[in-house]
């Protein structure tokens, strides 16, 4: 449900308890002092140009919102069913590897903050805590595990199988990363944080992985990230690829990084629960076209069969509903609250999250809609 009729009251009497900057812009900037300067460009840089990140969120100004009058709207259902499951909004918490180089809990810090305002945190494969514990630092339970499929094809089939024991709901495999992507910042700084063993801690405590080894990461860890390295990714991978996946759990499987019509299809073709429409937040590759631009073709191709959800960009309540009138089912915020862990830990990510899903429910009451299924591609005008 929304945040209720004094949602603004709510807001404004909390002003003095704003321990964080609420503006994405200043809540960046201050991050970006804070953090040493390879750790705050492994986040906030893009692949190629410095600019392609920035391109994600210019897109949204394309669309304006077009509010409705005297509707009433003084009660609002923001929530959503995603594969079985209602959750009170529309948003969840996208996988970002490495959260240790930010906070020193990490996703630790993160679940427990998702996990207090009800929203779905998808648990990173490069995750510096292995993802039993991540689960067992949240309160709820219906949080996603994201996949980078390993060349092992066997490590990617014990991930999956360990996601589904410790009771994560849905698996998120990420298509646009079988290689790292050419990230200049990372490069002048010759920073890849896996290489000192942060964010490998999934791999580290597999089974599987362990015993490719021949002494365990506790005696050789050099040997283990060389592992690690050689089998990250797999450029390999095809379509056909996706039935193994499927043998191996009983959860939903979304695909992250969906970009064309014809992909989505092509998942449709092959039993996929969802897609996710996402350019990684401008990571991967250069000159990408920012994800709200194709998100109508891709919804609209997808035709309502399976959800279709949207990250690459999402920087307030406004593009929220801009994403959501334009097909998604729900949203993935990412960027903003890794600077709210920065500043903050898991109050800081709270309060991002709090601010987020305040500016969306006021945006949502103020433009006349009172619930999700309002929002069409009429709410909006492309200018």
């Amino acid at each position: 449900m929304g945040f209720g009729n004094d949602v603004q009251l709510k807001v404004y009497q909390h002003m003095e308890e704003n321990i964080i900057p609420v503006s994405f812009e200043e809540l960046e900037l201050e991050a970006k002092k804070k953090l040493e300067e390879k750790a705050y460009y492994y986040v906030a840089a893009s692949a190629g140009s410095p600019t392609d990140a920035r391109r994600n969120t210019f897109a949204f100004e394309k669309y304006e919102i077009v509010p409705r009058m005297l509707r009433d709207t003084s009660e609002r259902d923001l929530s959503v069913e995603l594969f079985g499951s209602r959750i009170p909004f529309p948003l969840l918490c996208a996988p970002i590897g490495v959260q240790s180089i930010i906070h020193p809990e990490g996703e630790l810090a993160s679940i427990r903050a998702a996990s207090e305002m009800g929203i779905p945190f998808i648990s990173s494969t490069a995750a510096t805590s292995p993802l039993e514990k991540t689960m067992e630092a949240a309160e709820t339970d219906n949080h996603w595990f994201q996949l980078y499929w390993s060349k092992d094809r066997e490590i990617a089939a014990s991930m999956v199988k360990r996601a589904e024991a410790a009771g994560y709901k849905a698996i998120v495999v990420t298509l646009d990363t079988t290689m790292l992507g050419w990230r200049e910042k990372d490069i002048e700084n010759t920073y890849l944080p896996f290489l000192q063993g942060e964010g490998i801690g999934n791999y580290l405590h597999d089974p599987v992985f362990r015993s490719r080894l021949e002494k365990p990461p506790e005696e050789d860890m050099k040997e283990a990230i060389k592992l690690w390295a050689g089998i990250f990714g797999d450029p390999s991978l095809t379509w056909e690829d996706l039935e193994f996946l499927k043998s191996q759990t009983t959860l939903p499987i979304v695909l992250k990084g969906i970009l064309h019509p014809d992909d989505a299809k092509q998942a449709l073709e092959h039993g996929m629960d969802g897609i996710i429409v996402s350019n990684h937040g401008a990571r991967q590759v250069g000159s990408v076209v920012p994800a709200i631009d194709v998100l109508p073709e891709i919804a609209e191709a997808v035709d309502g069969k399976v959800p279709v959800l949207m990250d690459s960009g999402i920087r307030r309540g406004s593009d929220m509903v801009k994403a959501l009138a334009l097909g998604a089912s729900a949203v993935l915020v990412g960027r903003p609250y890794m600077y709210g862990l920065a500043l903050a830990g898991e109050d800081g990510v709270k309060q991002v999250l709090r601010n987020l899903l305040a500016d969306f429910d006021l945006t949502m009451g103020l433009s006349g809609r009172s619930s999700i299924q309002e929002l069409r591609s009429k709410a909006l005008k492309r200018v």
